[in-house]
C-alpha cells in the first residue's frame, strides 16, 4: 500500500520557490518532470509533488515504505525553508509518516580511534549499533551531528515538518556531510576521514580536538556514488573528495577503465589506495600554493583524451566552487556529458564559511 503525506506551505512567489527546488533535487540526480499543475520530482525512495496555489505551495510525498516517506518529508520541507527565504514557512504534514517519533536513519557512535593519514588529514574510527545501512557502496555519504562544545549528544525528534527537532534550550548541533571511508557492521565501525585546516568549521574542529570516548550522531546513508556498469571513469578532486575516490577506486570493477586525478599539498599527502581496477591514478601537487587558489585541477581534466565511443563515459568530480564551476561547464558544453554521465559537486568554497557553502547553488549559470 503506497504512503502518502500532504502540507502545504505560505511562500511569496511560490513558482519562483517551486522552481528552484526542482533544479536543485534535479542537480542531484531526481527525476523532475511536469504533471498537469504539479511538478513531480522521483527519487529511489519516494515521489515528491509541489504546486502552486496563489501564495501557497501544496505538498504531497509518497513512498512504499516508512523509510522512504520520512526521506520523502524531509527533503521536500528542508527546501522548501531553505529557498522560500523570509519568513520562513510553517510546514505541518499530516496524512503516514505521523507516528514517527525518532529518525529511523539516525545512530549515536562513539570515537574509538584516532589517527593521522597525512600531515593534513586525520582518520577517525568510530563505534556503534546498527551501522549495516552505512555499508553500503551505493550511498557514500552520512550526515555527522556534532554538539556544540560542553554539550550531549542526545537522539533528535522529529518535527511536525518533518525535520529534525532539539530539545528547548540545546544548541543546535552542526550537521555536516562526509565520505564513509570504511564500514564493517559485524566488529560495528566505521571510519571516517577529515581534512584539517586553519579556520575549521564543526567538522574539522571536532576532528583537531576530539578525544576516544566522545559522542556524535550519525545520520544517512546519501548518495552521490557512481554508477558500476560504465567502460571508462574520469574521477577527480581535491583533498575533501580524496575518500569517496579511495572508495569508488576500491569498489569499481576490475575491468574499469579511465583516470583519476587527485590534488592534494604535496607528495607526503598522498595516501595508499587498494586500487583494485584499470583506473590510472594522478597525484596533483600544489607544491606551496594554496587549496583553491590554483587551476592544477582544472587544467588537468581539460588535458585527459577521452574514449572515441563518449558513451561509455562517467565522470565524477568534487572540489572547491570556482573549480567546480569550471569543470561541469567543460564536461556538459565541451565534452557533451550528459546528465546521467557525469556528477560534479563543490565540497567547498574558498574565504567562505560552512553555512555559507550550504547555501552556495551548485550549478554552473
Amino acid at each position: 500500500m503506497r504512503l502518502v503525506a500532504t502540507a502545504v506551505a505560505t511562500v511569496k512567489d511560490p513558482i519562483r520557490v517551486i522552481e528552484s527546488v526542482c533544479e536543485h533535487f534535479s542537480d542531484h540526480d531526481a527525476e523532475v518532470r511536469r504533471e498537469e499543475a504539479a511538478y513531480v520530482v522521483t527519487f529511489p525512495f519516494g515521489t515528491g509533488y509541489l504546486s502552486a496555489e496563489f501564495d501557497m505551495i501544496s505538498l504531497r510525498a509518497e513512498a512504499d515504505e516508512m523509510l522512504g516517506l520520512y526521506y520523502m518529508r524531509m527533503a521536500l520541507a528542508g527546501h522548501v525553508k531553505e529557498l522560500a527565504g523570509d519568513p520562513e514557512p510553517d510546514i505541518v504534514w499530516s496524512g503516514d509518516g505521523g507516528e514517527i517519533m525518532t529518525p529511523p536513519n539516525f545512530r549515536l557512535i562513539r570515537v574509538r580511534a584516532i589517527r593521522d593519514i597525512t600531515p593534513h588529514m586525520r582518520r577517525i574510527a568510530f563505534a556503534g549499533s546498527d551501522l549495516a545501512r552505512f555499508a553500503s557502496d551505493e550511498d557514500l555519504h552520512m550526515g555527522l551531528v556534532i554538539p556544540q562544545p560542553g554539550t550531549t549528544m542526545v537522539v533528535p525528534t522529529i518535527g511536525k515538518d518533518g525535520l529534525l527537532c532539539w530539545p528547548e534550550g540545546m544548541a543546535r548541533p552542526g550537521i555536516r556531510r562526509y565520505t564513509t571511508r570504511r564500514c564493517d557492521p559485524q566488529s560495528g565501525t566505521m571510519e571516517v576521514d577529515f581534512v584539517l585546516h586553519d579556520d575549521a568549521g564543526p567538522g574539522a574542529a571536532f576532528a583537531a580536538n576530539c578525544k576516544p570516548g566522545d559522542v556524535v550522531g550519525v545520520a544517512g546513508p546519501f548518495g552521490s556514488s557512481v554508477p558500476q556498469d560504465r567502460g571508462w571513469y574520469l574521477l577527480a578532486g581535491d583533498e575533501t573528495a580524496l575518500p569517496a575516490i579511495s572508495r569508488m577506486l576500491e569498489f569499481l570493477p576490475g575491468t574499469a577503465r579511465g583516470v583519476a586525478l587527485i590534488e592534494v599539498a604535496d607528495e607526503a599527502c598522498e595516501v595508499e589506495i587498494a586500487n583494485r581496477t584499470g583506473i590510472e591514478l594522478r597525484w596533483l601537487h600544489r607544491n606551496g600554493e594554496a587549496p583553491g587558489t590554483t587551476t592544477l585541477l582544472t587544467d588537468a581534466v581539460r588535458s585527459i583524451e577521452f574514449p572515441a565511443d563518449p558513451s561509455s563515459v562517467y565522470a565524477w568530480v568534487g572540489c572547491e566552487f570556482d573549480a567546480f564551476k569550471a569543470i561541469r561547464a567543460h564536461l556538459r558544453k565541451e565534452r557533451g556529458l550528459k546528465k546521467g554521465q557525469q556528477l560534479v559537486v563543490a565540497y567547498w568554497r574558498k574565504g567562505a564559511s560552512d553555512e555559507e557553502v550550504a547555501e552556495t547553488p551548485q550549478r554552473d549559470d
